[in-house]
């Protein structure tokens, strides 16, 4: 699987360490920055890390902000990205199972590395259920 990872300044610690724990794990990554805690602007890493899953150059993505709330709202602006915002097992679960989320958020600020790494294992390990129910939610979703 390819995972596609971007952040801005209040993800970037995080970051650096989901990237070893993805890594250890023998995960393909495609990071798209940024490679330091210096300020900057979360929309341009969720943009490409966004447009890199939409257009089938990864299998799904990871974005850190301070927050995730911004970087999720930018991510989500792109046709085809379903990006949930977890702090929570059971949520980037649920996303999974329910939504087909194919980008999960996390705030830097907000969970602690053990935790974002049991929601990264989660929300990557798990498959959509694929339930018409589900399926035909994500379709209204996507309708213009």
């Amino acid at each position: 699987m390819i995972v596609a990872l971007g952040c801005d300044h209040g993800g970037y610690a995080l970051m650096q360490e989901v990237k070893e724990h993805l890594k250890g794990k023998g995960f393909e990554l495609r990071d798209f920055g940024t490679d330091s805690p210096v300020p900057t602007d979360y929309p341009f890493y969720a943009k490409k890390v966004a447009k890199a899953v939409a257009g089938g150059k990864a299998d799904k993505g990871i974005l850190i902000c301070g927050t995730g709330i911004g970087i999720s709202i930018a991510a989500n602006k792109v046709p085809g990205i379903r990006c949930a915002l977890c702090h929570d097992v059971f949520s980037a679960e649920a996303t999974r199972l329910h939504n087909d989320a194919n980008v999960l958020a996390m705030g830097g600020r907000v969970v602690g590395p053990g935790l974002a790494m049991m929601i990264v294992d989660k929300f990557l390990a798990t498959e959509f259920s694929g339930e018409e129910r589900h399926v035909n939610r994500i379709r209204q979703i996507e309708e213009n």
